[in-house]
């Protein structure tokens, strides 16, 4: 019994083992989050409805282009009004909060300084 947990050990150990050497290792490119190809879509999937142009229901400006969802972001407050919990201040409006992964998503966008 002893020598079989001994062997099972060695070869648990060996297997483990490998060639790569840390020169090897490279890592993995950045992820861009891009405003055409993240950003917009969430854009266009939840605030279009109100954020048209002219706006709708109340809504205080368009977020139909780069640049309208770019100001809203620095000068509006957007990413609070899509952060927020409190049911009467979060966007959309009258709507379910957006999943954390698009907040968070279009954070990175901001803090990637607003790729095109």
């Amino acid at each position: 019994m002893k020598n079989i947990v001994i062997s099972i050990l060695l070869i648990i150990i060996t297997s483990s083992c490998t060639n790569d050497s840390e020169s090897d290792l490279t890592l993995p490119a950045p992820v861009v989050i891009k405003y055409s190809t993240d950003v917009k879509p969430i854009i266009q999937a939840n605030c279009i409805e109100c954020h048209t142009n002219p706006p709708q229901n109340g809504a205080p400006m368009p977020l139909l282009t780069y640049q309208n969802v770019r100001d809203a972001i620095i000068a509006r407050g957007l990413i609070n009004r899509i952060s927020s919990t409190d049911p009467g201040f979060l966007m959309p409006f009258g709507g379910d909060r957006l999943p954390q992964s698009k907040i968070d998503l279009i954070i990175a966008w901001k803090n990637s300084n607003y790729p095109e």
